[in-house]
């Protein structure tokens, strides 16, 4: 059981689904994400979401890619991630961390994978979103991370179809990330109805709680994608916000709407 399995379990005792937030480490400098991040469990986030800045960031929309550029302008590393990691938890030893980012930061990293997941579970990370990993190179990181304790989350797509879902699912653990649309983040509106079965049809082959991403940017958006899935994540949204250079109370609370739409779903 890890910090992930645990929060899905106290979330279903309660009736409510999850909210994930994702922002993006180092942005718009260490210190300020710092303070955003610890304020994200008192707004009512239950798993925070937290980018690893890369240069060449494929799945990621305009918003995630200048945020991404902006931390690495101040330093921002995997090595700064893992450290950001760490100070939040001398206060918060319970909100889930998943870390979501590409492989080569990883691989290219002194010590490669054996140390990256030393250093990750060292840290108090509990899980593990790498989208350029596909199953079929699970030896790579997916296998040694589940070995090491960490949850390895991995996305299907509209375009994950019944002969590719297994593979997908195969070694996946925590939580399934279903993109409700066909792109990158910060593109189209979610549509509920589009999603509620592909959702069902993940769940049951899975096996696990399915989270859809992916267009979700206002407090409705949030409670009609939660109710036909397990939670929902906001990202380009809360990004856009920090990016836009807003106080750090104006971005929590901003983030406070968003969770309260997610678990009135």
């Amino acid at each position: 059981m890890t910090r992930i399995d645990d929060r899905f379990q106290a979330l279903k005792a309660e009736g409510k689904k999850a909210f994930v937030a994702y922002m993006m480490a180092s942005d718009p400098d260490d210190a300020t994400a710092l303070e955003i991040m610890r304020g994200l469990p008192e707004a009512g986030v239950d798993i925070i979401e937290l980018g690893m800045p890369f240069t060449d960031p494929m799945a990621d929309g305009g918003t995630i890619q200048a945020a991404g550029q902006r931390a690495l302008a101040q330093g921002g590393s995997v090595s700064r991630t893992l450290q950001m990691v760490r100070d939040f938890r001398q206060d918060d030893g319970t909100t889930p961390i998943v870390l979501m980012g590409y492989y080569n930061p990883i691989y290219a990293r002194k010590g490669g994978v054996t140390q990256f997941l030393a250093d990750a579970v060292e840290a108090g990370v509990d899980g593990l979103i790498i989208v350029d990993l596909p199953p079929e190179e699970d030896d790579e990181l997916c296998v040694p991370a589940t070995a090491a304790g960490l949850n390895f989350i991995r996305l299907a797509t509209p375009t994950t179809d019944d002969r590719r879902l297994p593979a997908v699912v195969k070694n996946t653990s925590g939580f399934v990330y279903y993109v409700s649309v066909t792109g990158i983040t910060g593109g189209p509106a979610a549509n509920a109805a589009e999603v509620a079965p592909e959702v069902a049809r993940i769940r049951a082959k899975a096996g696990l709680p399915v989270v859809v991403g992916f267009g979700i940017s206002t407090p409705e958006a949030a409670q009609q994608i939660a109710s036909v899935a397990d939670g929902c994540v906001v990202g380009s949204a809360i990004v856009n916000q920090i990016g836009e250079g807003r106080p750090v109370a104006e971005i929590l609370g901003f983030v406070r709407d968003l969770a309260a739409g997610a678990h009135r779903g």
